[in-house]
């Protein structure tokens, strides 16, 4: 997925500035997200794991840009690094995969679904109780070979990805944003840079999408403000129509048992104020403790 984001923002650069002749350089890293993949990530320290390296060699002046899923982007960043561009989104909604049912409705009681992120299985637990919900880490290509081996009867993943990696065939069925509520910034890619390369920012320019970029700035903005992380179940998804947004914002606690939602709209230039807002409501209706991860 990495390669196929960094090969993409490499084309759209080429094909906006003409470099055909001398097109970037991908480099690779393996970042101590990609090497955990035995254990949940929120034990290990969070979203930044999928980072750190990436981050340390832009620093360094290793490299100059560094491609990212939004998704996976901490709310704070390094001093001296900035989100400088984001890609048009791509689909927000969650895909099931399933040999035994065409949605987590029709899946029978006690059923077994298979997923790494908090959120998701916290949704799930809210949706159906009665699922047992293990944890499903390693790549798409792992995720798919284990729900083919059996060891759960579905799974759930970004439908973005998987179109990304053209294997939408695997899709039993789309999840709509009204029935589950997608994670802050899910289906957008981004580029940080250092603040002081004023020369990346030129580059980046031509393929920033404005819009994508004040949706996500609205839910990060949410996030931040709940001080969210990978260790907390959160969702947040923020929609332009006609001039006007639409932001809606959900807290769970990690055993779905409890849950709390919220809606702002108004214009496009309060997105942050109002994703900050939203998440001081739904603080409050939590109360102390609604995030503490249970021992």
């Amino acid at each position: 997925m990495a390669l196929w984001q960094a090969g993409d923002v490499r084309a759209r650069l080429v094909a906006a500035h003409g470099l055909g002749e001398t097109p970037p350089e991908i480099c690779t890293f393996k970042t101590t997200g990609d090497k955990i993949q035995d254990k949940s990530l929120r034990e290990f320290g969070g979203k930044g794991l999928f980072t750190k390296e990436i981050e340390d060699a832009l620093l360094s002046g290793g490299i100059d840009l560094a491609v990212h899923s939004m998704k996976d982007m901490p709310t704070v960043l390094p001093d001296g690094l900035e989100i400088a561009c984001v890609l048009e989104r791509e689909d927000v909604r969650d895909a099931f995969l399933s040999p035994a049912g065409s949605c987590l409705a029709d899946l029978p009681e006690g059923a077994v679904v298979g997923t790494s992120s908090l959120r998701r299985q916290a949704q799930v637990r809210r949706m159906r109780p009665d699922f047992r919900v293990i944890e499903f880490r390693g790549n798409v290509e792992t995720r798919l070979r284990k729900l083919s081996e059996g060891l759960a009867d579905a799974t759930l993943l970004a439908a973005a990805g998987l179109s990304r990696l053209g294997k939408q065939e695997h899709i039993t069925a789309y999840i709509e944003p009204e029935e589950m509520l997608p994670a802050v910034a899910q289906g957008a890619i981004c580029i940080e840079t250092r603040c002081d390369d004023s020369s990346a920012r030129a580059l980046l320019g031509a393929i920033n999408h404005a819009e994508t970029a004040i949706c996500v700035g609205a839910e990060r903005a949410f996030l931040r403000e709940l001080d969210g992380s990978c260790r907390t179940p959160i969702a947040g998804l923020a929609v332009l129509d006609g001039g006007v947004m639409r932001f809606r914002g959900q807290i769970l606690t990690p055993d779905g048992t409890t849950a709390h939602e919220t809606e702002r709209t108004g214009p496009p230039g309060d997105g942050a104020a109002m994703g900050i807002d939203a998440a001081k409501e739904l603080l409050a209706l939590g109360g102390d403790g609604f995030f503490k991860v249970p021992a």
